[in-house]
């Protein structure tokens, strides 16, 4: 079977209907200029997503990266999901105190956050929570969370 060619973040967001592309620019903008150095940017799963290399955490628990946060683009929204704010009391807090502030409504699951256009979303808010988490942090987020 022919090896399947990794698809770039250009491929990726190239695919993505021009209308979408401006919302999801706008948005990977402030996750890109907040991210903690180390993590990297790539195309899984049909994700653009932010992980931990395995050079710097190789024992995960199914040997894959750990995704830091991801974008997805649905057939009726975008989604952002930022992995540090689930299970994490502190940060959630944080995300629903940013959106009351900005005056936004969350449309939340777990660690999704669904929206249409950049508006929806409390951008300030966003960055500060991207930036809040290092990667040596959240990979012993990762392993504190195995030892339970």
């Amino acid at each position: 079977m022919p090896e399947r060619k990794t698809m770039t973040v250009a491929e990726f967001l190239a695919r993505v209907p021009p209308e979408r592309r401006k919302e999801l620019a706008r948005v990977r903008s402030v996750v890109r200029k907040n991210l903690p150095a180390g993590y990297k940017e790539i195309v899984r799963s049909r994700m653009i997503v932010y992980e931990v290399p395995l050079e710097r955490y190789r024992d995960t628990y199914n040997g894959q990266p750990l995704w830091y946060a991801a974008f997805a683009v649905q057939k009726a929204y975008i989604s952002l999901h930022l992995m540090p704010v689930y299970g994490n009391p502190e940060l959630t807090r944080k995300l629903t105190d940013g959106f009351r502030a900005a005056g936004k409504k969350l449309d939340m699951g777990k660690a999704c956050i669904r929206f249409k256009v950049a508006e929806d979303l409390a951008l300030d808010t966003i960055g500060a929570l991207v930036a809040s988490v290092p990667l040596e942090r959240f990979v012993q987020f990762a392993k504190d969370s195995r030892r339970r």
